[in-house]
Protein backbone atom coordinates (compact mmCIF):
# COMPACT_ATOMS: atom_id res chain seq x y z
CA UNK A 1 0.00 0.00 0.00
CA UNK A 2 1.52 3.22 -0.96
CA UNK A 3 2.38 5.87 1.41
CA UNK A 4 -0.10 8.26 0.53
CA UNK A 5 -3.15 5.90 0.33
CA UNK A 6 -2.06 4.47 3.25
CA UNK A 7 -2.04 7.79 5.41
CA UNK A 8 -5.74 9.00 3.36
CA UNK A 9 -7.62 5.83 4.75
CA UNK A 10 -5.71 6.58 8.27
CA UNK A 11 -6.80 10.05 8.58
CA UNK A 12 -9.91 9.70 6.61
CA UNK A 13 -9.95 13.37 5.24
CA UNK A 14 -9.58 14.94 8.63
CA UNK A 15 -7.52 18.21 8.38
CA UNK A 16 -3.81 17.94 10.93
CA UNK A 17 -2.97 21.16 12.17
CA UNK A 18 0.56 21.52 13.73
CA UNK A 19 0.83 22.84 17.07
CA UNK A 20 3.78 23.85 19.54
CA UNK A 21 5.00 20.68 21.53
CA UNK A 22 4.46 22.87 24.45
CA UNK A 23 1.26 23.93 24.05
CA UNK A 24 0.30 20.15 23.88
CA UNK A 25 2.67 18.88 26.90
CA UNK A 26 3.51 20.14 30.29
CA UNK A 27 6.64 19.40 32.10
CA UNK A 28 8.05 18.75 35.12
CA UNK A 29 11.11 19.47 37.63
CA UNK A 30 12.06 15.94 39.01
CA UNK A 31 12.75 17.77 42.66
CA UNK A 32 10.41 15.98 44.60
CA UNK A 33 11.51 12.01 42.97
CA UNK A 34 15.58 13.29 43.02
CA UNK A 35 17.16 10.25 45.38
CA UNK A 36 18.94 10.94 48.14
CA UNK A 37 21.57 7.89 48.49
CA UNK A 38 23.48 6.35 45.95
CA UNK A 39 23.46 2.97 47.99
CA UNK A 40 21.94 0.95 45.26
CA UNK A 41 21.50 -2.64 45.37
CA UNK A 42 18.81 -4.81 43.39
CA UNK A 43 17.79 -6.46 46.31
CA UNK A 44 15.76 -2.98 46.28
CA UNK A 45 12.34 -2.46 44.50
CA UNK A 46 12.63 1.27 43.15
CA UNK A 47 14.48 2.23 39.96
CA UNK A 48 16.26 5.55 39.75
CA UNK A 49 16.65 6.62 36.55
CA UNK A 50 18.76 8.53 33.74
CA UNK A 51 17.89 10.05 30.33
CA UNK A 52 20.82 8.77 29.25
CA UNK A 53 22.41 5.66 28.10
CA UNK A 54 22.54 3.87 30.68
CA UNK A 55 19.06 4.98 31.67
CA UNK A 56 18.32 2.50 34.89
CA UNK A 57 21.67 3.23 37.83
CA UNK A 58 20.25 0.85 40.14
CA UNK A 59 17.43 -0.02 42.70
CA UNK A 60 17.16 1.96 45.52
CA UNK A 61 15.13 1.27 49.04
CA UNK A 62 13.82 5.05 49.46
CA UNK A 63 10.22 4.92 49.81
CA UNK A 64 9.07 8.50 49.90
CA UNK A 65 9.03 10.50 46.63
CA UNK A 66 8.55 8.01 44.24
CA UNK A 67 6.85 9.06 41.09
CA UNK A 68 4.01 6.40 40.03
CA UNK A 69 4.77 6.67 36.39
CA UNK A 70 2.82 2.69 36.34
CA UNK A 71 -0.43 5.49 36.94
CA UNK A 72 0.68 7.93 34.73
CA UNK A 73 3.43 7.49 32.23
CA UNK A 74 5.77 9.99 31.26
CA UNK A 75 8.95 10.83 28.60
CA UNK A 76 12.30 11.20 30.86
CA UNK A 77 14.10 14.02 28.96
CA UNK A 78 17.54 15.38 29.54
CA UNK A 79 17.39 18.96 29.43
CA UNK A 80 21.21 19.02 28.21
CA UNK A 81 21.31 16.35 26.00
CA UNK A 82 17.84 15.86 24.64
CA UNK A 83 18.30 11.79 25.32
CA UNK A 84 14.46 10.64 26.00
CA UNK A 85 12.93 7.54 27.48
CA UNK A 86 9.70 6.57 28.30
CA UNK A 87 9.17 5.09 31.19
CA UNK A 88 5.43 3.29 32.68
CA UNK A 89 6.83 1.92 35.97
CA UNK A 90 7.49 3.84 39.20
CA UNK A 91 10.88 5.43 39.83
CA UNK A 92 13.42 7.80 41.42
CA UNK A 93 15.01 10.17 39.23
CA UNK A 94 18.92 10.89 39.92
CA UNK A 95 19.57 14.18 38.47
CA UNK A 96 17.76 17.69 38.14
CA UNK A 97 18.86 18.68 34.95
CA UNK A 98 15.80 16.12 33.39
CA UNK A 99 12.58 17.30 32.76
CA UNK A 100 9.45 14.80 32.94
CA UNK A 101 6.99 15.60 30.13
CA UNK A 102 3.50 14.27 30.05
CA UNK A 103 0.23 14.88 28.27
CA UNK A 104 -0.90 18.59 28.56
CA UNK A 105 -4.48 17.60 28.06
CA UNK A 106 -5.31 13.50 28.42
CA UNK A 107 -8.27 13.95 26.69
CA UNK A 108 -6.37 15.40 23.20
CA UNK A 109 -2.56 14.19 23.20
CA UNK A 110 -1.64 10.62 23.94
CA UNK A 111 1.83 11.11 25.34
CA UNK A 112 2.89 8.13 23.64
CA UNK A 113 2.13 8.92 20.45
CA UNK A 114 4.44 12.37 21.26
CA UNK A 115 7.10 10.11 22.60
CA UNK A 116 7.16 8.42 18.80
CA UNK A 117 7.41 11.99 17.61
CA UNK A 118 10.09 13.29 19.20
CA UNK A 119 12.01 10.51 18.01
CA UNK A 120 11.69 11.47 14.67
CA UNK A 121 13.41 14.91 15.09
CA UNK A 122 17.20 14.98 14.18
CA UNK A 123 20.10 15.81 16.30
CA UNK A 124 20.65 19.00 16.68
CA UNK A 125 23.08 19.00 19.64
CA UNK A 126 26.49 21.56 18.97
CA UNK A 127 29.66 20.03 20.56
CA UNK A 128 30.22 22.49 23.46
CA UNK A 129 26.61 23.56 23.46
CA UNK A 130 25.66 23.54 27.54
CA UNK A 131 22.03 25.27 27.21
CA UNK A 132 19.14 23.19 28.57
CA UNK A 133 17.07 22.39 25.44
CA UNK A 134 13.41 21.96 26.74
CA UNK A 135 12.07 25.29 27.02
CA UNK A 136 14.27 27.36 24.82
CA UNK A 137 13.98 24.70 21.94
CA UNK A 138 11.92 21.84 21.87
CA UNK A 139 8.91 23.57 23.71
CA UNK A 140 8.48 25.15 20.39
CA UNK A 141 8.72 22.83 17.93
CA UNK A 142 5.59 21.98 15.98
CA UNK A 143 4.03 18.84 16.60
CA UNK A 144 1.59 17.16 14.00
CA UNK A 145 -2.13 16.51 15.45
CA UNK A 146 -4.99 14.83 13.38
CA UNK A 147 -7.99 16.89 13.96
CA UNK A 148 -7.64 18.61 17.11
CA UNK A 149 -11.24 19.73 17.35
CA UNK A 150 -12.80 16.61 17.39
CA UNK A 151 -10.92 15.23 20.46
CA UNK A 152 -12.26 11.74 20.57
CA UNK A 153 -11.54 11.24 16.21
CA UNK A 154 -7.89 12.59 17.06
CA UNK A 155 -7.34 10.75 20.00
CA UNK A 156 -8.36 7.34 17.92
CA UNK A 157 -6.10 8.15 14.63
CA UNK A 158 -2.93 8.61 17.46
CA UNK A 159 -3.84 5.62 19.59
CA UNK A 160 -3.58 3.92 16.07
CA UNK A 161 -0.48 4.66 15.36
CA UNK A 162 0.84 3.86 18.72
CA UNK A 163 -0.47 0.56 18.47
CA UNK A 164 1.42 -0.22 15.09
CA UNK A 165 4.54 1.45 16.62
CA UNK A 166 4.30 -0.91 19.46
CA UNK A 167 3.97 -3.69 17.57
CA UNK A 168 7.17 -3.03 16.03
CA UNK A 169 9.24 -2.78 18.94
CA UNK A 170 7.90 -6.18 20.75
CA UNK A 171 11.37 -7.93 19.32
CA UNK A 172 13.46 -5.33 21.56
CA UNK A 173 11.43 -6.69 24.23
CA UNK A 174 11.71 -10.06 23.89
CA UNK A 175 14.95 -10.03 23.24
CA UNK A 176 15.59 -8.42 26.76
CA UNK A 177 13.95 -10.84 28.38
CA UNK A 178 15.87 -13.55 26.93
CA UNK A 179 18.69 -11.61 28.25
CA UNK A 180 17.44 -11.59 31.51
CA UNK A 181 16.75 -15.00 31.32
CA UNK A 182 20.31 -16.09 30.26
CA UNK A 183 21.80 -13.43 32.89
CA UNK A 184 19.87 -15.31 35.51
CA UNK A 185 21.35 -18.92 35.08
CA UNK A 186 24.65 -17.55 34.58
CA UNK A 187 24.56 -15.97 37.65
CA UNK A 188 23.39 -19.21 39.44
CA UNK A 189 25.64 -21.29 37.63
CA UNK A 190 28.57 -19.32 38.62
CA UNK A 191 27.30 -18.12 42.51
CA UNK A 192 27.79 -21.70 44.06
CA UNK A 193 25.89 -20.94 47.22
CA UNK A 194 25.58 -23.82 47.81
CA UNK A 195 28.86 -25.86 47.78
CA UNK A 196 31.05 -24.56 50.66
CA UNK A 197 33.88 -26.13 49.37
CA UNK A 198 34.41 -23.87 46.35
CA UNK A 199 37.55 -21.25 46.61
CA UNK A 200 36.53 -18.04 46.33
CA UNK A 201 40.18 -16.14 45.81
CA UNK A 202 41.31 -12.74 44.58
CA UNK A 203 42.25 -11.91 40.95
CA UNK A 204 45.37 -10.79 41.90
CA UNK A 205 46.03 -13.73 43.89
CA UNK A 206 45.24 -15.71 40.89
CA UNK A 207 47.14 -13.89 37.91
CA UNK A 208 48.96 -11.44 36.82
CA UNK A 209 47.89 -8.24 35.32
CA UNK A 210 49.85 -6.84 32.09
CA UNK A 211 49.63 -3.13 30.84
CA UNK A 212 49.40 -3.01 27.06
CA UNK A 213 51.55 0.23 25.24
CA UNK A 214 49.91 3.01 23.59
CA UNK A 215 49.53 3.14 19.41
CA UNK A 216 47.22 5.50 17.42
CA UNK A 217 45.11 4.75 14.64
CA UNK A 218 47.84 6.45 12.92
CA UNK A 219 49.75 3.52 13.59
CA UNK A 220 47.08 1.19 12.24
CA UNK A 221 48.53 -0.72 8.69
CA UNK A 222 46.99 -3.54 6.71
CA UNK A 223 49.77 -6.23 6.71
CA UNK A 224 51.32 -5.55 10.52
CA UNK A 225 50.75 -7.40 14.03
CA UNK A 226 46.80 -7.70 15.01
CA UNK A 227 45.96 -5.67 17.82
CA UNK A 228 43.24 -4.88 20.47
CA UNK A 229 42.36 -1.16 20.68
CA UNK A 230 40.74 -0.75 23.62
CA UNK A 231 37.28 0.70 21.93
CA UNK A 232 37.62 -2.37 20.00
CA UNK A 233 36.37 -4.53 22.90
CA UNK A 234 32.64 -2.88 22.87
CA UNK A 235 31.59 -3.10 19.51
CA UNK A 236 33.78 -6.53 18.27
CA UNK A 237 33.85 -8.78 20.42
CA UNK A 238 31.51 -11.16 22.90
CA UNK A 239 32.56 -13.15 25.83
CA UNK A 240 35.53 -14.97 23.66
CA UNK A 241 37.59 -13.53 20.66
CA UNK A 242 39.56 -15.77 18.44
CA UNK A 243 40.49 -13.43 15.54
CA UNK A 244 41.12 -9.58 14.81
CA UNK A 245 40.34 -7.53 11.60
CA UNK A 246 42.67 -4.42 12.91
CA UNK A 247 46.84 -4.43 12.69
CA UNK A 248 49.18 -2.24 13.77
CA UNK A 249 52.67 -1.48 12.43
CA UNK A 250 55.34 -3.67 13.49
CA UNK A 251 57.95 -0.82 13.97
CA UNK A 252 57.00 0.26 17.48
CA UNK A 253 60.65 0.40 19.31
CA UNK A 254 59.88 -2.85 21.05
CA UNK A 255 57.22 -1.00 22.78
CA UNK A 256 54.24 -3.45 22.49
CA UNK A 257 52.90 -5.48 25.08
CA UNK A 258 51.02 -8.64 23.86
CA UNK A 259 48.09 -10.61 25.00
CA UNK A 260 48.88 -15.07 25.04
CA UNK A 261 46.36 -17.62 24.07
CA UNK A 262 44.20 -17.83 27.63
CA UNK A 263 44.63 -14.69 28.85
CA UNK A 264 41.57 -12.45 29.57
CA UNK A 265 42.16 -8.97 27.90
CA UNK A 266 39.95 -6.13 29.63
CA UNK A 267 39.60 -2.15 29.52
CA UNK A 268 40.49 0.04 32.35
CA UNK A 269 38.43 2.93 30.73
CA UNK A 270 34.51 3.10 29.84
CA UNK A 271 31.53 5.24 29.23
CA UNK A 272 29.37 3.08 31.57
CA UNK A 273 30.58 0.88 34.62
CA UNK A 274 29.61 -2.23 32.94
CA UNK A 275 32.08 -1.09 29.91
CA UNK A 276 35.11 -0.61 32.29
CA UNK A 277 37.02 -3.72 32.87
CA UNK A 278 34.75 -5.86 30.43
CA UNK A 279 36.11 -8.92 29.46
CA UNK A 280 37.33 -10.77 26.40
CA UNK A 281 38.76 -14.12 26.29
CA UNK A 282 41.64 -14.10 24.19
CA UNK A 283 41.92 -18.23 22.38
CA UNK A 284 43.41 -16.77 19.06
CA UNK A 285 46.68 -18.94 18.38
CA UNK A 286 48.96 -16.33 18.36
CA UNK A 287 49.76 -13.46 20.45
CA UNK A 288 47.93 -10.08 20.15
CA UNK A 289 49.45 -6.73 20.97
CA UNK A 290 46.95 -4.74 23.24
CA UNK A 291 46.13 -0.59 23.76
CA UNK A 292 47.64 1.03 27.31
CA UNK A 293 44.07 1.00 28.11
CA UNK A 294 44.01 -2.56 27.92
CA UNK A 295 45.31 -5.67 30.53
CA UNK A 296 46.15 -8.99 29.69
CA UNK A 297 45.12 -11.11 32.94
CA UNK A 298 47.21 -13.87 32.58
CA UNK A 299 46.48 -17.18 34.69
CA UNK A 300 46.10 -20.96 34.57
CA UNK A 301 42.55 -21.06 35.06
CA UNK A 302 40.24 -21.66 32.16
CA UNK A 303 40.06 -18.19 30.11
CA UNK A 304 36.09 -18.32 29.63
CA UNK A 305 35.34 -19.24 32.55
CA UNK A 306 37.32 -15.90 34.10
CA UNK A 307 35.45 -14.29 31.45
CA UNK A 308 32.20 -15.56 32.48
CA UNK A 309 32.77 -14.29 36.19
CA UNK A 310 33.14 -11.07 35.61
CA UNK A 311 30.34 -10.39 33.81
CA UNK A 312 27.95 -11.72 36.67
CA UNK A 313 25.70 -9.11 38.47
CA UNK A 314 27.65 -9.51 41.63
CA UNK A 315 30.95 -9.30 40.12
CA UNK A 316 29.92 -5.88 38.28
CA UNK A 317 28.42 -4.41 41.47
CA UNK A 318 32.20 -5.25 43.07
CA UNK A 319 33.70 -3.78 40.28
CA UNK A 320 31.34 -0.42 40.73
CA UNK A 321 33.34 0.04 43.95
CA UNK A 322 37.05 0.84 41.56
CA UNK A 323 35.35 2.91 39.02
CA UNK A 324 36.78 6.48 39.65
CA UNK A 325 33.64 8.43 37.85
CA UNK A 326 35.51 11.38 36.38
CA UNK A 327 35.01 12.81 32.78
CA UNK A 328 35.61 9.50 31.92
CA UNK A 329 34.93 6.50 33.96
CA UNK A 330 38.02 4.67 34.88
CA UNK A 331 39.67 1.45 36.76
CA UNK A 332 40.93 1.57 39.48
CA UNK A 333 43.60 -1.69 38.88
CA UNK A 334 44.85 -2.09 42.82
CA UNK A 335 40.72 -2.34 43.77
CA UNK A 336 40.03 -4.47 40.82
CA UNK A 337 42.75 -6.96 41.62
CA UNK A 338 41.11 -7.55 45.11
CA UNK A 339 38.06 -8.80 43.35
CA UNK A 340 36.91 -12.37 44.50
CA UNK A 341 36.11 -15.23 41.90
CA UNK A 342 34.97 -18.47 42.68
CA UNK A 343 38.03 -21.55 41.92
CA UNK A 344 36.61 -24.84 41.20
CA UNK A 345 38.18 -27.61 39.77
CA UNK A 346 39.07 -27.46 36.30
CA UNK A 347 36.55 -30.09 35.20
CA UNK A 348 34.11 -28.31 36.89
CA UNK A 349 35.00 -25.07 35.18
CA UNK A 350 34.95 -27.20 31.64
CA UNK A 351 31.84 -28.31 32.37
CA UNK A 352 29.96 -24.84 33.29
CA UNK A 353 31.64 -23.17 30.15
CA UNK A 354 29.87 -25.78 27.96
CA UNK A 355 26.48 -24.92 29.89
CA UNK A 356 27.12 -21.18 29.43
CA UNK A 357 28.67 -20.97 25.83
CA UNK A 358 25.20 -22.99 24.67
CA UNK A 359 23.19 -20.29 26.45
CA UNK A 360 25.85 -17.20 25.30
CA UNK A 361 25.32 -18.82 21.29
CA UNK A 362 21.64 -18.88 21.88
CA UNK A 363 21.28 -15.46 22.89
CA UNK A 364 23.56 -14.47 20.05
CA UNK A 365 21.64 -15.82 17.66
CA UNK A 366 18.26 -14.19 18.96
CA UNK A 367 20.10 -10.72 19.54
CA UNK A 368 23.13 -10.38 17.11
CA UNK A 369 23.35 -13.76 15.54
CA UNK A 370 20.76 -12.74 12.82
CA UNK A 371 22.11 -9.07 11.90
CA UNK A 372 19.99 -8.80 8.67
CA UNK A 373 17.16 -9.53 10.47
CA UNK A 374 17.40 -7.59 13.05
CA UNK A 375 18.47 -4.69 10.83
CA UNK A 376 15.30 -5.45 8.22
CA UNK A 377 13.10 -4.95 11.45
CA UNK A 378 14.60 -1.59 12.75
CA UNK A 379 13.83 -0.07 9.12
CA UNK A 380 10.79 -1.25 9.03
CA UNK A 381 10.45 0.41 12.08
CA UNK A 382 12.10 3.60 11.43
CA UNK A 383 10.22 3.44 7.93
CA UNK A 384 6.31 3.06 9.31
CA UNK A 385 7.28 5.55 12.10
CA UNK A 386 8.68 8.27 9.86
CA UNK A 387 5.68 6.96 7.46
CA UNK A 388 3.03 7.52 10.64
CA UNK A 389 4.66 10.39 12.02
CA UNK A 390 5.26 12.60 8.65
CA UNK A 391 2.55 14.56 8.02
CA UNK A 392 2.84 17.42 5.32
CA UNK A 393 3.30 20.91 6.82
CA UNK A 394 1.01 23.70 5.34
CA UNK A 395 1.72 26.17 2.58
CA UNK A 396 2.70 29.14 4.29
CA UNK A 397 0.64 32.30 3.82
CA UNK A 398 1.99 34.17 1.23
CA UNK A 399 0.11 37.15 2.37
CA UNK A 400 0.99 37.14 6.00
CA UNK A 401 4.88 36.98 4.97
CA UNK A 402 4.81 40.13 2.39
Amino acid sequence: MSKLSFMEKLLDGVEVKWLPLGDVTQYEQPTKYLVTSTNYSDEFDTPVLTAGKTFILGYTDEVSGIYKASEKPVIIFDDFTTANKWVDFDFKAKSSAMKMISSGDEDRFLIKYIYYWLNTLPSELVDGDHKRQWIGNFSKKQIPIPCPENPEKSLEIQAEIVRILDTFTELTAELTARKKQYNYYRDALLGFADQSDVRWVALGEIGEFIRGRRFTKADYVEDGIDCIHYGDIYTQYGTTAKNVKTQVRSDMNGTLRYAKHGDVVITDVGETVEDVGKPVAWLGGDEVAIHDHCYAFRHSMNPTFVSYCMQTTSFIAEKAKYVARTKVNTLLMNGFAKIRIPVPPPEEQARIVAILDKFEALTHTLSEGLPREIELRQKQYEYYRDLLLSFPKPAPDVAAVA
